[in-house]
């Protein structure tokens, strides 16, 4: 049994009542999962406090108490450890409870706005390619080495990631990629973790909600890089006017990758197709299944990743030409009349603006562009008439429909999308409040040679209203539509 000072060492404590000898079973920080002998971490949440189930852990069997505000009243018997931020605290807690896993492997975290998970699942598929073991810790799934489980949330919680980085040691796991949200960094869940190197794609409008202001997600986002360590690397996108803020007062060896600046890793599109982009990087040329400019920047800091790890130039290359697109990330299908359908996670202005663009570089002008795309409810409502004007200027005809309404009423979200729409584009919308149909619609308006977008939703395969989730595949069902139709 594991020893509650072994688990407490380096956390920051004021008080301590009662015996650190003690011995344990688990950590939790839901009291419903608390059981004989186990320790309760008292977090403050955004909608619940922790401090408010202290009495129920107890009478569950918890036998210690780590909390930033003491109970009014002690029980005999039991350890009460008060820290100055839970969050922080539970983070280091779960790196000691499971002998510290990350420092056993190679960790590299990726944080932005758009990029995260095609990088991180690219790395993911390279090294595995190179012949190692590899973990990944994504929006879309953890995979410790070829055992896949299901993601909840961009960045899990530290007993979650620390859970899985263990068992990535124990599966003789040498590197392991992971996304690193905002939400994750603010709610301190890296802490007390040990990465090799951070990777920093862009930044732009999104989480606001979360954060309130751009600045503050800006700053938010500093922190990853600000607290790696002196051995490890800093790899930044110099062509965004944050990379270099980045890396401000970052104790790790700073990189930049670029396709329009002077930098370590440096690109050139040479072509750029339906069929696949030609890159040209650090004067070296490569084909590479991936499309579009914002492709070209993944595939550079996967590149400059990989190099910094120490693979060989020649055989990254190699091994570049080689991945496959990720999931819901301009995801395409042709169908029999050569109507083209791509399924994009694009749900932030910038993300959506890429994709569109990246149509457009590629496109004839001789085919229709249909974007179907829609605004999640309960989140950052100043981005949804940015998008209907993004949507609208660089598309030929636009579907607004539901992303997840959540607990939203989806035709006040489209509303609120429409109001970007600048005039000489309205004849371009029409709304359909139920998503399937939207895509039915879309299929029906293409013509041969023409292109669909289905945007916002990705690789998630539901919709979620008001606490339901049901079943929804934005490919299988434009494949579907698209089949139906007899095109």
């Amino acid at each position: 049994m594991i020893e509650l000072k072994d688990i407490l060492y380096k956390v920051p404590m004021n008080a301590v009542v009662g015996n650190t000898t003690t011995s344990i079973n688990k950590v939790e920080f839901d009291s419903r999962k608390i059981e004989q002998d186990d320790v309760f971490v008292a977090i403050k949440g955004t909608i619940v406090d922790g401090h408010d189930y202290v009495e129920k852990a107890i009478n569950q069997g918890a036998i210690a108490i780590i909390c930033e505000t003491m109970p009014e009243f002690l029980v005999d018997g039991l350890v009460y450890v008060q820290v100055e931020d839970a969050q922080k605290a539970l983070a280091i807690i779960a790196a000691n409870y499971y002998g510290s896993p990350s420092g056993n492997l190679k960790l590299v975290g990726i944080t932005g706005t758009n990029g995260k998970t095609t990088i991180a699942t690219l790395l993911y598929q390279l090294f595995r390619k190179a012949g190692y073991k590899v973990g990944l810790l994504s929006t879309v799934k953890i995979l410790v080495d070829d055992i896949e489980y299901k993601a909840t949330h961009t960045t899990p919680d530290s007993l979650t990631i620390n859970k899985y980085l263990k068992e990535m040691n124990d599966t003789g796991v040498e590197y392991c990629f992971m996304e690193v949200s905002s939400h994750g960094i603010d709610q301190k869940r890296t802490s007390g973790l040990v990465f090799e190197g951070g990777v920093f794609t862009n930044l732009s409008h999104d989480h606001l909600d979360y954060h309130n202001t751009f600045k503050e997600y800006r700053d938010v986002k500093k922190v990853f890089f600000d607290e790696l360590g002196g051995k490890a690397f800093a790899l930044t996108n110099k062509d965004d006017k944050n990379g270099s803020f980045m890396l401000q007062n970052t104790k790790a060896k700073q990189y930049t990758y670029a396709l329009k600046s002077y930098a370590d890793f440096r690109g050139q599109i040479l072509e750029n197709s339906l069929g696949g982009l030609l890159l040209k990087i650090n004067d070296n040329d490569v084909w590479t299944r991936l499309i579009g400019s914002f492709n070209a920047y993944n595939l550079l800091a996967i590149f400059g990743t990989a190099e910094l790890l120490g693979l060989e130039t020649l055989e990254i290359l190699q091994l570049l030409s080689d991945l496959e697109s990720v999931s819901g990330r301009f995801q395409y299908l042709i169908s029999n009349k050569k109507i083209t359908a791509i399924v994009d996670y694009a749900h932030t202005p910038d993300a959506l603006k890429n994709v569109l663009e990246t149509i457009n570089d590629i496109r004839t002008n001789n085919e229709t562009l249909i974007t179907v795309v829609g605004c999640g409810g309960d989140r950052d409502k100043a981005k949804r008439p940015v998008m209907g004007n993004i949507a609208t200027t660089l598309s030929n005809k636009v579907v607004f429909t539901s992303d997840n309404p959540r607990t939203e009423n989806p035709e006040q979200i489209i509303e609120d999308i429409e109001k970007g729409v600048e005039p000489q584009n309205y004849k371009k919308i029409i709304s359909i409040t139920d998503r399937k149909q939207a895509i039915r619609t879309a299929c029906q308006f293409a013509e041969e040679n023409d292109i669909i977008l289905i945007a916002g939703k990705g690789h998630e395969t539901y919709q979620e209203t008001n606490g339901e989730r049901i079943d929804f595949n934005d490919f299988e069902i434009v494949k579907e539509e698209l089949k139906k139709i007899g095109k």
